[in-house]
C-alpha cells in the first residue's frame, strides 16, 4: 500500500520504527511518500495513495467533507517548537509563541519558513496571525521561504543561524544543529495532532481498501499505539499516542 505522509513523520525516523512492526503483525508492505501535508492530501484527492497520515486537522476535515477520505482517526500528537540561535538576538525565549513572533517580526532577524503548504507551514501562518502579523501582505525583512521539507529547512536555518518553527520529533532526530536551540516551547497553541484516513474507494476504485484499512486499524490499535509510544531518541519520546482516548 502507499501511504502519503508528512516529512516530519519520515524524517523523525518514526516510519523506520513502525513499518517493520506492522509488517511483522500483518505481512503487508507499506511504501511511504513523505511530502508536506497539503501535497499528501492532494495525493489522496488524486487517488495516488491508499492512506493519508498528516497533521492539519482543519485541512483533514475538509478532505473528509469533500468525500475524498472515509473517516478521520486521531493517532498521536507531539508539539511544535520555535528554534533559533542560542544567543537569541530577537529576545523571543519563553513559552508564548504569539509574543515571540511579534518580537521576531519587529527584529529584522532571519526566519526560515517551510513555505510548502505543509502542516507545519499552516501552523506557522496561524501563529503569525495570532501575533497580528499578516505574512501574505508584508513579510518581515528576514523572512525566507524555502519551499522544502522539515529536514532541509532545519539545515538552512543551521547554516544561516536563523529562527524557524519545527516539530519536536524532527528536531530531536536532527544532528546538524550548529548554534541552534529550542527557544519557545510549552504554549498550548503549539500542540500538534496527527490524523490518519483511508482514501475513499468509492471515488478511487484502485485504492487497496482491505490492506489500507488494516494499516489504519493497526495504527489506532493497542499494538500500533504501543509501537508509537516506544519510539525514542536518546531516551526522549517523540510522539504520544492518543487514539484510544
Amino acid at each position: 500500500i502507499v501511504v502519503a505522509s508528512t516529512t516530519s513523520t519520515e524524517q523523525s525516523g518514526l516510519f523506520g520504527h513502525l513499518l517493520p512492526a506492522f509488517k511483522k503483525d500483518s505481512g503487508i508492505d507499506v511504501r511511504v511518500v513523505a511530502v508536506g501535508t497539503g501535497q499528501a492530501l492532494d495525493m489522496g484527492r488524486r487517488g495516488d495513495a491508499d492512506v493519508v497520515f498528516v497533521h492539519d486537522q482543519v485541512a483533514e476535515e475538509k478532505f473528509i467533507g469533500e468525500g475524498y477520505g472515509v473517516k478521520r482517526f486521531a493517532v498521536m500528537y507531539n508539539d511544535f517548537v520555535l528554534i533559533g540561535p542560542k544567543a537569541d538576538p530577537a529576545g523571543v525565549k519563553g513559552s508564548d509563541i504569539a509574543a515571540a513572533l511579534a518580537k521576531l517580526g519587529a527584529s529584522q532577524q532571519s526566519f526560515v519558513s517551510r513555505g510548502d503548504k505543509s502542516g507545519t507551514h499552516a501552523a506557522e501562518l496561524r501563529y503569525w496571525k495570532a501575533a497580528n502579523i499578516d505574512i501574505a501582505a508584508a513579510k518581515p525583512s528576514g523572512y525566507k521561504e524555502c519551499g522544502c521539507g522539515m529536514g532541509p529547512a532545519l539545515n538552512l536555518a543551521a547554516q544561516s543561524n536563523a529562527y524557524l518553527l519545527a516539530d519536536r520529533g524532527t528536531w530531536l532526530a536532527f544532528k546538524n544543529r550548529a548554534d541552534l536551540a529550542i527557544l519557545v516551547q510549552g504554549d498550548q497553541k503549539l500542540f500538534n495532532q496527527y490524523g490518519v484516513m483511508l482514501v475513499n474507494p468509492a471515488k478511487h476504485p484502485q485504492v487497496k481498501k482491505e490492506l489500507a484499512q488494516a494499516f489504519v486499524d493497526w495504527l489506532v490499535s493497542p499494538p500500533g499505539q504501543s509501537a508509537i509510544a516506544a519510539y525514542k531518541i536518546e531516551g526522549e519520546q517523540l510522539f504520544f499516542p492518543n487514539a484510544l482516548k
